[in-house]
């Protein structure tokens, strides 16, 4: 295997336990720190050869969030490294009882292309900061990106610890034929099946980040022209190539009425009369994208846009109408700037809708009316949940992110990258002495020890008072 030799280095070094003080990885932290800063501009590049994409949106969608997660880490890892002390029983009493935080080992993170900073160094941050040692495989398609990862963030971190692997398709299958003790990674459901797959060889642990179709539900009693403005800069972001964007919305037909001109309004407040010429809007990534994503507007009826360029891999702001769940822009995530529009007759429907599909990485609901959002909310499942608005819930490093069932396996940000990347090693300190203490327990079994046993050992029902 051509990956052995580099797997088999870094374990030797995750052995040798140099990545686990606090030190060390502090200073690999901060050495991440400097690359962001250092090399901002060739990111900035870099994003803009692959896909067109403003700078704007890579300094708020990739670099800023980078940021963010490495200074909570910073400022939180001596608190998250700690052991955790927990409830004993009445035997243990005098023992200690608590949870370590141990590096799984060597582990692998796969990024996809269309944040290709952002979901790539974002779970790094939290890997480096539980004591692993790492290879990171950025995505082929980002070509410009992957460039950069594999020449410059080399030299910023410990060869030693860390690597950086370039691969397509072949290269990836045969790295993952290598044992990992964790693998993360981030892309389309169907590869993450040949990665879990994979994992499964060895029983190595995964996280999975998938994507999914993502509803949003616009209720008659809303701000229309804020809805459209939220949902439009949703959709549209990046080209619509965000695994959270509101992949189709549900309203009633009176509230598509309502939308339609809305939307097609803050289209042009934000892209300008003619899209194609805005400096503010991204391309789709590569020609296979851009075939696939072309295909979807042959379903419905385009309402808003449609205008295409091959050669520039250019699909404006579209929004479609009029559009079937059997449709091929319903059966398949669209990631690109479309946005389909369903009616529905009551939220009811709405939610009977959303339910009767793979649960979704996002769920998006806007109403004035708190009860409709919660409604939904409390009736559904998703990875995550935001009212009102669209993508803010991943700009907090407070809140888990991930998905559930089709959308993903496992979450991150925050403590709760650090958590992924860390073993919880249940442990237990007991003395050497007090032997009469443990007498009941051995044989000859008798009877008469087993009370005793049940109440130094078992946990007892809390009784409540409810006032009527």
């Amino acid at each position: 295997n051509p990956y052995a030799g580099l797997v088999n280095h870094l374990r030797t070094s995750w052995l040798s336990r140099k990545t686990w003080p606090m030190q060390y990885r502090v200073a690999q932290l901060e050495a991440l720190g400097r690359f962001l800063e250092e090399k901002e501009g060739e990111i900035l590049e870099a994003t803009t050869l692959d896909m067109g994409k403003p700078p704007f949106e890579t300094q708020l969608s990739e670099i800023f969030v980078c940021r963010s997660e490495l200074n909570h880490t910073l400022n939180n890892l001596g608190t998250w490294m700690k052991d955790k002390h927990v409830e004993k029983n009445w035997a243990m009493q005098l023992d200690s009882a608590f949870i370590r935080k141990d590096p799984y080992g060597v582990v692998l993170i796969i990024g996809p292309w269309n944040y290709p900073i952002n979901l790539l160094l974002v779970p790094l941050i939290g890997a480096i900061a539980a004591g692993n040692c790492v290879v990171v495989k950025p995505s082929e398609v980002s070509k410009n990106v992957e460039r950069l990862m594999a020449e410059a963030l080399p030299k910023y971190l410990d060869k030693d610890c860390f690597a950086v692997v370039t691969a397509g398709v072949e290269g990836t299958t045969r790295l993952l034929e290598n044992k990992f003790d964790y693998i993360f990674y981030t892309g389309s459901p169907s590869v993450g099946r040949v990665v879990m797959t994979a994992a499964a060889k060895h029983l190595t642990p995964v996280t999975l980040e998938l994507g999914g179709k993502n509803p949003c539900y616009v209720s008659d009693s809303c701000d229309v022209q804020n809805v459209a403005r939220r949902v439009a800069w949703g959709r549209f972001f990046n080209a619509g190539q965000t695994c959270i964007a509101p992949d189709y919305v549900l309203c009633s037909l009176e509230m598509r009425e309502q939308l339609l001109p809305a939307l097609s309004e803050a289209i042009t407040e934000f892209y300008g009369p003619n899209p194609q010429e805005s400096s503010s809007f991204a391309r789709i990534i590569g020609d296979r994208q851009f075939q696939r994503v072309r295909a979807l507007l042959s379903s419905g009826r385009v309402a808003v846009g449609g205008q295409v360029d091959a050669g520039t891999r250019y699909i404006a702001p579209t929004v479609l109408v009029d559009v079937q769940q059997d449709d091929p822009v319903m059966k398949e995530e669209i990631f690109g700037p479309i946005l389909p529009i369903l009616t529905v007759e009551s939220v009811d429907d709405a939610i009977a809708f959303i339910n009767a599909r793979e649960r979704p990485l996002a769920i998006y609901v806007f109403s004035s009316c708190k009860q409709v959002v919660n409604q939904v909310l409390e009736r559904t499942s998703s990875g995550g949940f935001c009212g009102n608005d669209t993508l803010m819930h991943f700009t907090l490093t407070s809140l888990p992110f991930g998905g559930i069932g089709q959308s993903g396996l496992g979450y991150y940000h925050g403590r709760f990258t650090f958590d992924t990347f860390s073993h919880l090693r249940a442990t237990v300190l007991r003395g050497n002495g007090r032997e009469a203490f443990n007498k009941p327990r051995y044989p000859p079994y008798e009877p008469r020890h087993l009370a005793l046993l049940r109440s130094a050992t078992q946990t007892r029902r809390q009784h409540s008072c409810a006032l009527l």
